[in-house]
């Protein structure tokens, strides 16, 4: 019991004392930073899907 009573406080110290958390501005910009990377690619697959379609179509319409 001893070890994990350590281990939580050790845990716990470094969070508070060794760990630099972002502030707010920073939060907030890597939140968009994010969503228009995930829009970016979510759009470039989009577009691969439409492409392939329409490949396979042309091709399952030659036989």
């Amino acid at each position: 019991m001893n070890k994990i009573s350590i281990y939580l406080r050790e845990s716990y110290r470094e969070l508070i004392e060794k760990v630099t958390w972002p502030t707010w501005t920073q939060l907030q910009q890597s939140t968009v930073i994010v969503l228009v990377a995930t829009l970016l690619i979510t759009g470039v697959v989009w577009v691969m899907d439409l492409v392939a379609q329409q490949a396979l179509k042309f091709i399952y319409s030659l036989f």
